[in-house]
């Protein structure tokens, strides 16, 4: 496939051109905000003792470590520098974003630590920012932390027993927000299901998942079960674990909402959901008013090197914003001499593949694979005038992070995008530092006008 790279030369079209997928168009730094990767909130008043502290079980066997920081954050076989349990709750990673009318943005913290199985005593957050471009800061303006008082959770929840029922990353891996009148849709990745909570956090609904009528289950859906007897057969699943829910946008009427898999679904005999050779995620769409899924998608065929998908946001009524990305960190530049052996002074598996896509779909491809308009190259960002605080060498701004999970329109020219660090475990930015979390606004007016 043939890569257009801009680094130094924009292309010059009109909106009315029409591009193949795999066009490249240039994006510029305009500015960017950082918050430092230790940056750790204290849980409400209110909450258990249990939750004052988080990370607790991180360790491998998953006993509890009492120790503050003993238990060394590692991106594979680098250590990150900061270490768990933190005295409180981390506000990272961040995983999902939704510009508002005033400015300032909505975002959330997925599930804590990597896991259902680790993150019991990691808090579920949403959170309320101002990204000041002048300053570069990230301004926290308010935290909403998810509840379940009325014991809607169609499953036991960690703080079951709890005076206050706080939900936390043992109950869902929340990724995805959409900002409505009556409180927040987020899409998550357990079950998966789509999830609804009140401006308060409280939550209100879950909603399983179906495609063409059938349930989509990961293996970390409370339903599922191991049979008692060995020689019996495993339950089935159709979406590998942590490949629910990734992305959720809305559309502009806000009656419908689309969620977007990370991960194909499992068809049997070891294959999944393909289009033209290529693993195909599905767009899936909600109906708002009927709490239910219309029976539509559509299928995000990845490009090249791409495996999962970050983050989903519509442009219009029928082109969206999505980040495709690889499973590599750091630049190439870095890379171990053999990938086989890494180790602690190297990157084994560099980026290759961040991308943000415009894409287009609508009633006349439902069913069917969405186009693909062109793309942005998040490993190639001009920066000539040197705008960022970090992360630009020879005029060139990299985003060379794991996953990067935070994408919407600004304005008509400009969009935001930001990582997930995965706290305290990813180290793209320097081999031998836990991650940072960069926010930066792009200018791309071509590429959000392109047919």
């Amino acid at each position: 496939m043939k890569i257009l790279l801009l680094a130094s030369a924009a292309i010059v079209v009109s909106s009315a051109v029409s591009f193949a997928d795999e066009t490249a168009f240039k994006a510029t730094l305009v500015s960017q905000t950082v918050l430092p990767a230790n940056s750790v909130i204290a849980a409400p008043a209110d909450a258990p003792a249990f939750l004052k502290q988080a990370g607790k079980f991180s360790t491998p066997d998953r006993k509890r470590a009492t120790t503050l920081g003993s238990v060394p954050g590692l991106d594979g076989v680098r250590k990150t520098g900061l270490g768990l349990p933190f005295d409180g709750q981390a506000m990272q990673g961040f995983s999902g974003i939704k510009t508002m009318t005033d400015g300032t943005f909505w975002t959330l913290s997925d599930n804590g630590f990597g896991s259902k199985a680790n993150s019991s005593d990691a808090m579920l957050m949403l959170h309320h920012v101002k990204l000041d471009w002048q300053a570069g800061t990230v301004d926290r303006l308010d935290t909403v932390f998810l509840s379940d008082p009325d014991k809607l959770a169609p499953f036991p929840i960690a703080m079951e027993g709890a005076d206050k029922r706080y939900l936390t990353g043992a109950d869902f891996d929340i990724e995805s927000i959409q900002p409505v009148g009556d409180g927040f849709w987020i899409g998550e990745e357990l079950g998966p299901y789509l999830i609804h909570v009140t401006a308060d956090g409280k939550l209100t609904d879950v909603i399983p998942t179906l495609v063409d009528g059938k349930p989509v289950l990961s293996p970390d859906n409370p339903t599922m079960a191991l049979p008692a007897d060995p020689t019996k057969p495993l339950p089935a699943f159709n979406v590998r674990r942590s490949n629910g829910f990734e992305g959720l946008a809305r559309s502009k009427d806000s009656s419908k909402l689309y969620a977007l898999m990370e991960g194909p679904l499992y068809l049997g005999d070891g294959k999944f959901e393909q289009v033209d050779g290529a693993n195909a995620i599905r767009i899936i769409e909600f109906d708002v008013a009927k709490k239910a899924w219309t029976g539509r998608s559509w299928l995000y065929p990845f490009s090249g090197a791409g495996t999962n998908i970050g983050d989903f946001n519509m442009i219009d009524e029928s082109t969206a914003l999505v980040i495709e990305r690889d499973g590599g960190a750091g630049l190439a530049d870095k890379a171990c001499a053999d990938p086989a052996k890494p180790e602690p002074t190297c990157f084994d598996k560099p980026s290759r593949h961040k991308r943000i896509y415009k894409i287009a779909f609508g009633d006349d491809n439902v069913g069917k694979a969405v186009r693909k308009v062109g793309y942005i190259d998040l490993l190639n960002i001009a920066d000539a005038n040197g705008k960022a605080k970090q992360g630009t060498e020879n005029g060139i701004y990299t985003m060379p992070f794991v996953t990067i999970e935070n994408v919407d329109v600004v304005d008509a020219t400009h969009i935001v995008v930001g990582n997930d660090n995965n706290l305290p475990f990813s180290a793209g930015r320097a081999v031998d530092k836990a991650d940072d979390n960069e926010f930066v606004l792009l200018e791309v007016g071509e590429f959000l006008a392109a047919k």
